[in-house]
């Protein structure tokens, strides 16, 4: 398993709520968490099958932005 890194605009609970669903839909994210306190809202997430783009993606989805750091 690998665990990806994400600099992100989620910055609130409200903001993680909104994510949520589309995190836990995708198949191949096994754990995830953002620290909002971090100045980089700093989105982790443990996969076995994904690829940064595709996490990347995801986020998109549900009208938020990530970049791999």
């Amino acid at each position: 398993m690998k665990e990806l890194q994400f600099k992100t605009n989620i910055n609130c609970g409200g903001c993680v709520s909104k994510v949520t669903p589309a995190l836990n839909a995708t198949e191949g994210v096994c754990d995830w968490s953002v620290d909002t306190a971090s100045r980089n809202k700093v989105l982790t997430v443990k996969t076995d099958s994904l690829s940064a783009s595709e996490v990347i993606a995801t986020v998109e989805q549900a009208d938020f932005k990530a970049e791999a750091l």
